[in-house]
């Protein structure tokens, strides 16, 4: 969608880590942590394709990526990390998401999950923008 839409199509990701998984949380604090070195997609691609999250194995994927580690860690622990985290539960609680993937497109959310049915909404949503 990106590439088909670059100037008008903005990917905003918001975390929410599902409780009944325990590697969940401390994941989505570890892509936050990556991105605070400027790796937040590159370790998000890492974690998906990971067949068996654990410590060790974020700790692996945070050096694969030559992350600075002392300073990664320290962010995945940080209050301003978990808050994020937080926020972005509450978000999601907000919007009615009750599972992951969820996906909005100006707020709205598909009901034809494929790349088509996402460009019905988007090229609706500029012929709005149009009439104004």
């Amino acid at each position: 969608m990106l590439e088909k839409n670059p100037e008008t199509v903005k990917v905003v990701f918001k975390n929410m880590p599902l409780k009944f998984h325990k590697m969940a949380e401390p994941s989505a604090r570890a892509a936050l942590a990556a991105h605070q070195q400027g790796k937040f997609w590159e370790f998000h691609d890492k974690l998906f394709a990971s067949k068996k999250l654990s410590k060790g194995e974020i700790k692996k994927i945070a050096r694969s990526l030559k992350l600075d580690l002392t300073k990664f860690e320290a962010d995945m622990e940080s209050a301003a990390i978990k808050a994020k985290v937080q926020k972005d539960i509450q978000d999601a609680q907000k919007a009615g998401v009750t599972g992951t993937p969820t996906v909005f497109i100006n707020g709205r959310k598909p009901k034809q999950r494929s790349l088509a049915g996402f460009q019905a909404i988007i090229d609706d949503e500029l012929q709005k923008l149009g009439e104004k």
